[in-house]
């Protein structure tokens, strides 16, 4: 029978096999030779003390085989099976085709923007040339927002779904193993789109659908229940249901709900700014170390307080990254961050975000639950004006925010449209601004280092999450008001991130089964 154990090792030995062995025999008394195989089964980093450890449970075997441990999907053919629409090709819209295929049903995927290939275009005109593809960019197109991200798979909610289930399904699509033994999980943006284009190829023969470029513009409505929606082009698509999984940014589709008068809600949500700090620094305050050697990765971080009543929190940390341009249309500047697999860059960067009370919207109240929405909007107005109308970045040093200080100078960067020396503490609304200053000086208290003229600060950070969500019915998930409509993960409010999106898309599908047996 195998032994599952709980080793403590340096990094050097938990890199490596070898050494992974010998400390197994020493933890178990037992000679080297006995061991036949081990298998790791979590890893995880404890840095708290100043020697930092690599902790791992680790299934081991003693005479005896180790078996195989082939990941399975059974993806039937769902050429002639019933219809499903769903509108926006995410990890929520992804991972519900997936479960539909499953489930016996077929697919039918309409998004706005290109595939992973085809978008590389418009990001490089994004970063270079300035210009915003209104479909297509680092938020739409196939795999939505994820697939140009960090690419974390991990999330804080437990009681949605099966995480491991996600991730094995992400294994199955060739994903390297290590993420089902990392604590935190991570891909990498450079990986990312080789699985998406995976996953695009199990739904096309099984017999699914996908339509690129086919941007939805009305719903076809009965008697309270949906039918189908309308395309750009006039094309009606229908289907027995319909999954509407468009992500944060599809403001259109929050407007078209609006404007049909079906229930939306206004949620909390949060804004502020992209923090950059050279990534050596990051290493030196997290590891305690003056260089981290070859072993141990980038160092991140997590940070959160209450100030004046309001969270103030850091938001997709991303070692090893870059910070990219994430805007959705002209006149806009938004900010995002990523990371390599390897998360190699020279730097660090973070969003650096603060609660936005019901109290901030008041000049926005005509807009109804929409007013959250035309706050961001308004806020990402003023940084596109401040970047000279390009995607130019709004920028001040760390501390010379902290100290309403314009700064002469700015640091290096790795946000390729460039940066402008600005007085963000005075651009910004004065309660994200000081809540800022506030949190960052105690966040410098809390990381000896952190708070520093070697960091930049860019404006703005402001699409964590949707400030609306579009209420379901708990049991069967349907919208409240609209039957055979499911609203489903990030830009519904029900997700935060690829991996609680995909199981939210899993959800949705298996409702979908269930409501209609």
């Amino acid at each position: 029978m195998p032994q599952i154990i709980q080793l403590s090792l340096t990094p050097a030995e938990a890199y490596n096999s070898e050494n992974i062995q010998k400390a197994i025999a020493q933890h178990l008394s037992t000679p080297k030779e006995n061991i036949s195989d081990f298998r790791l089964l979590k890893r995880s980093i404890d840095a708290r003390k100043r020697k930092v450890k690599i902790q791992v449970k680790v299934e081991v075997f003693i005479n005896e085989k180790i078996p195989e441990s082939n990941i399975e999907r059974n993806y039937q053919d769902v050429s002639g099976k019933e219809e499903i629409v769903i509108v926006g090709s995410g990890p929520a819209g992804l991972f519900a085709a997936l479960k539909l295929i499953e489930l016996g049903l077929k697919p039918i995927i309409l998004e706005r923007g290109k595939d992973v290939q085809s978008r590389r275009r418009d990001l490089a005109a994004i970063n270079k040339q300035h210009i915003v593809n209104s479909d297509s960019n680092y938020c739409f197109g196939e795999g939505g927002a994820g697939t140009y991200s960090d690419g974390k798979l991990y999330t804080r909610s437990k009681k949605r779904g099966s995480i491991q289930s996600v991730l094995e399904t992400m294994v199955f699509h060739g994903a390297k193993e290590e993420i089902l033994i990392d604590a935190h999980p991570h891909i990498g943006t450079n990986k990312l789109p080789k699985l998406i284009a995976s996953i695009r190829e199990t739904v096309l023969n099984a017999g699914g659908k996908i339509h690129f470029n086919c941007k939805v513009t009305d719903f076809i409505l009965k008697d309270n229940k949906i039918l189908g929606v309308v395309t750009e082009k006039g094309d009606k698509v229908f289907g027995k249901s319909v999954i509407l999984a468009t992500g944060h940014s599809a403001r259109d589709i929050f407007f078209l709900l609006q404007e049909k008068n079906i229930a939306i809600d206004a949620k909390p949500f949060a804004m502020g700014v992209r923090i950059e700090h050279p990534q050596t620094l990051i290493d030196q305050i997290q590891y305690s170390l003056e260089n981290r050697g070859p072993y141990l990765p980038a160092a991140s971080y997590r940070l959160v307080e209450q100030v004046n009543d309001r969270g103030i929190y850091s938001f997709c940390m991303c070692p090893g990254g870059f910070i990219v341009p994430a805007a959705t249309a002209p006149g806009e500047v938004v900010l995002n961050g990523m990371s390599p697999s390897k998360r190699d860059s020279f730097y660090a960067n973070s969003g650096m975000v603060v609660e936005v009370k019901k109290k901030d919207l008041t000049p926005f109240h005509q807009y109804g639950e929409l007013a959250g929405l035309h706050y961001q909007m308004s806020i990402e107005k003023m940084a596109c004006e401040a970047g000279q109308n390009l995607q130019v970045s709004p920028a001040q040093r760390m501390a010379d925010f902290v100290n309403n200080k314009t700064s002469p100078k700015l640091n290096s960067t790795s946000y390729q449209p460039g940066i402008i020396s600005t007085p963000l503490h005075k651009l910004l609304p004065e309660a994200i601004s000081y809540s800022l200053q506030e949190g960052l000086q105690l966040f410098g208290k809390k990381m000896k280092g952190y708070l520093t003229n070697e960091a930049n600060i860019l404006g703005v950070e402001s699409r964590t999450s949707s400030p609306v969500s579009i209420p379901r019915d708990k049991e069967t998930l349907q919208h409240i008001q609209i039957n055979n409509l499911y609203p489903c993960g990030e830009g519904a409010g029900y997700a935060g991130g690829i991996i609680s999106a995909a199981i939210d898309g899993e959800r949705c599908a298996l409702m979908i089964y269930t409501n209609n047996k």
